[in-house]
């Protein structure tokens, strides 16, 4: 019989109950926010500020935990139709209100970056607002190629990225290496800032401005673009196929070169402005970037920098479900990043009724284990791998697992520098 996977909201609260319970994957979940548990993270996860939406958009902030079995019951009992996470506070956030004022201070947070298509809208075609499709989807592929290689790259060197699914029209990428936990918002603000290339609001035509010469980091960020862009921008999204959609194009050509449309389809118009352009180039003395700056303007990520600048921003917690399509804010497997399908991304729905097929052996099985509260978290275990979740879990165990190793690694490399010492 085929899965029901259609996703109806007013089952959402049904649904939670049944996830949080049997599937969201705590362990993995508690693992990483408490960073190793060291001396250096002590209070790392009691610090953590956690947000939850609850049903009838009621809101509450400042939820904080002891540990992961704390963290798990207040889930289970107020049912959050939505969960974000917030920064490591200098106190613990549940008790705000009972320290001196001004002394509350979030000191610590991930790294974090948030790329929404509705940042998109000028400059897509097929969709707007919330919705989303495959054509437009390349967008996000692009983005994440370009903002995962200069954040591990010789640029910034970090290592531990976690990019997710945001649910619905976006992705989140949260960096979770030691030194991008403790950058100031002045630094959070820099990288930022280096990362962003489109710049200016709706009245500004053209958002995109090289100079001589282009910088190593934009030259990367144009090799990754010039691989999508012939089968997204020109045949995908037809850049130039329509009156309109030209004159949007041209309207980034500088006013010195004049271009005659002649050719038929989106291909050869391109590619006829390009050698307009080259011509122009190579009769004048001055650096033309006109084709680059066309491609960054309707290809390069759209950062929302705010949320990057501040430490004690919340985002949306991974494995939160998103209450208008259903669907888990997942991981993303950047081995099969190109293969990244939204739409292929499980519903709660989905899950939930995965769970409830029969399975007759396991059932004489439970009736054997019930007394032994170990069996619990193994049968927890069990559930998720039984569904559709199983193979993002794996993924999230698979990032907190690295991260513990490299972890334990420079542990060791301290405790030999200082046994030379």
């Amino acid at each position: 019989e085929m899965p029901v996977s259609d996703y109806e909201a007013a089952c959402l609260p049904e649904l939670l109950p049944l996830y949080y319970r049997r599937l969201f994957p705590f362990s993995q979940y508690y693992r990483w926010l408490s960073y190793g548990g060291g001396e250096l993270t002590k209070n790392y996860f009691q610090n953590r500020e956690f947000s939850f939406t609850l049903k009838d958009d009621i809101y509450v902030r400042y939820q904080s935990f002891s540990n992961q079995n704390e963290l798990e019951k207040e889930i289970q009992k107020v049912i959050p139709y939505k969960i974000d996470i917030g920064a490591v506070y200098s106190h613990r956030p549940n008790q705000h209100n009972t320290v001196k004022s001004g002394t509350f201070q979030a000191l610590e947070k991930e790294l974090v970056f948030d790329i929404d298509m509705t940042d998109y809208d000028d400059v897509r075609r097929c969709c707007s607002s919330a919705d989303i499709c495959s054509k437009c989807w390349t967008l996000m592929t692009i983005a994440i190629h370009i903002i995962d290689r200069a954040l591990r790259a010789e640029d910034f060197g970090f290592r531990h990225l976690l990019w997710v699914y945001s649910g619905r029209r976006g992705v989140h990428c949260w960096v979770c290496d030691e030194a991008a936990r403790k950058l100031s918002v002045a630094a959070r603000s820099a990288v930022a800032e280096y990362l962003t290339l489109v710049k200016g609001g709706e009245e500004t035509v053209k958002k995109v401005q090289l100079s001589d010469p282009v910088h190593p980091f934009i030259k990367e960020s144009l090799a990754v673009v010039r691989r999508y862009f012939v089968e997204y921008a020109l045949v995908g999204q037809d850049l130039m196929g329509s009156r309109e959609s030209v004159d949007k194009v041209l309207a980034l050509v500088p006013d010195d070169i004049l271009y005659l449309l002649q050719a038929e389809n989106s291909v050869q118009r391109w590619e006829q402005l390009n050698s307009t352009i080259q011509d122009k180039q190579a009769s004048s003395k001055k650096s033309y970037y006109t084709e680059e700056e066309i491609m960054l303007q309707y290809c390069y990520p759209r950062l929302d920098v705010n949320v990057s600048k501040g430490v004690n921003h919340l985002l949306k917690s991974p494995f939160s479900v998103h209450p208008k399509t259903g669907r888990i804010s997942v991981p993303i497997d950047l081995k099969e990043l190109d293969k990244f399908n939204p739409f292929d991304v499980p519903t709660i729905s989905l899950i939930c009724e995965e769970l409830d097929r029969p399975r007759r052996a396991e059932k004489e099985e439970d009736k054997v284990r019930e007394s032994d509260p170990d069996r619990e978290e193994q049968r927890k275990v069990r559930d998720y791998k039984r569904t559709s979740l199983g193979k993002y879990v794996k993924l999230f165990d698979q990032f907190v697992e690295e991260m513990e190793r490299s972890q334990k690694g420079e542990l060791l490399k301290r405790s030999d520098l200082q046994k030379d010492f």
